[in-house]
């Protein structure tokens, strides 16, 4: 190693550096390069038209549409995902109370921690599927089964334009709480039983607890959070795909749309030049709202 340090270390990184230039920028690269033509996945030698296909996206009115939707979602589901899993977690590791001077959950916490966890087993398609039952137009689906009985008209959640994103994004969320819940456990755990007992011994009530204790210590694990969950936005596609009443393509009306949508639909109608183009876009506006998000959010890290 002495002699030899870094012929030792290029050995060990050639095959993992080779495997990702294969399989992750020389595609990356070439999806560029697809986005400056107008290649319908046929041609050996694609038709260069430079930036006609990112000119057609932005006077695209899809496009926009889509833009709103992700706007709408990288505020409601990773403030709703985070607010609840907090809660959550906060309860069943902490807001039980102390005994022995050590803080515990609330009781039978153990057991919620895996009711909590369960829809994060699932596969995304599986949840899909569930809800479409519960969301069913007629008094057979669980919604309207209950609305029914309570004496109100069914809704047609999935159809209504006013309410098809926000139906699915329920479904989101319901589906990510598990994880983030057991995320924040984690963080939560690491967390010295001290500072809880003289936060007591001080007066903290548990909101106080919460907010001017584990809140703070707890941001560096909110802040990746965050960003998973903003990812999650832009990437918003299985759950439409399988929930969406037009096939998957953002309906009814574009009322579910998103820029993955937008690329599925261009790539199912072998325009893979403009395709590539959206999935350009879709990368650099993920790309910029983990950038901005980590710096936004940056906070001098408590030390404990």
């Amino acid at each position: 190693m002495r002699h030899g340090k870094y012929p030792f270390v290029a050995g060990f990184l050639f095959l993992p550096v080779l495997l990702y230039v294969t399989f992750v920028i020389y595609p990356t690269l070439r999806t560029f390069y697809i986005s400056m033509t107008a290649w319908r996945g046929f041609s050996v030698a694609p038709k260069w038209i430079g930036f006609d296909n990112y000119k057609q996206l932005f006077d695209d009115d899809r496009f926009w549409q889509a833009i709103t939707h992700h706007l709408e979602l990288l505020v409601a589901l990773p403030l709703i995902t985070i607010a609840v899993a907090l809660f959550f977690a906060f309860l069943l590791n902490v807001g039980g109370g102390s005994k022995g001077g050590v803080r515990t959950g609330v009781w039978g916490s153990k057991f919620y921690r895996v009711v909590f966890f369960l829809p994060q087993v699932l596969a995304i398609a599986i949840v899909g599927v569930m809800f479409q039952t519960v969301y069913r137009p007629d008094n057979t689906g669980l919604v309207n089964g209950v609305l029914t009985k309570l004496g109100f008209d069914p809704v047609a959640l999935l159809v209504n334009k006013n309410t098809a994103l926000w139906a699915i994004m329920f479904v989101a969320i319901w589906q990510a709480i598990g994880f983030y819940v057991v995320l924040f456990s984690a963080g939560m755990s690491s967390i010295p039983a001290e500072i809880y007992e003289a936060a007591e011994l001080d007066g903290a009530t548990r909101a106080s607890l919460f907010f001017r204790v584990t809140l703070p210590l707890l941001w560096d694990t909110i802040q990746v959070a965050w960003v998973y969950l903003g990812i999650a936005a832009f990437d918003f596609f299985a759950l439409i795909n399988v929930l969406a009443q037009d096939g998957g393509y953002g309906g009814p009306d574009g009322a579910t749309t998103t820029l993955a949508t937008e690329l599925y639909y261009a790539a199912s109608k072998s325009k893979l030049g403009y395709a590539s183009a959206i999935g350009v876009v879709l990368f650099f506006l993920t790309l910029t709202f983990a950038a901005l998000t980590l710096r936004v959010t940056k906070r001098e890290t408590i030390e404990y």
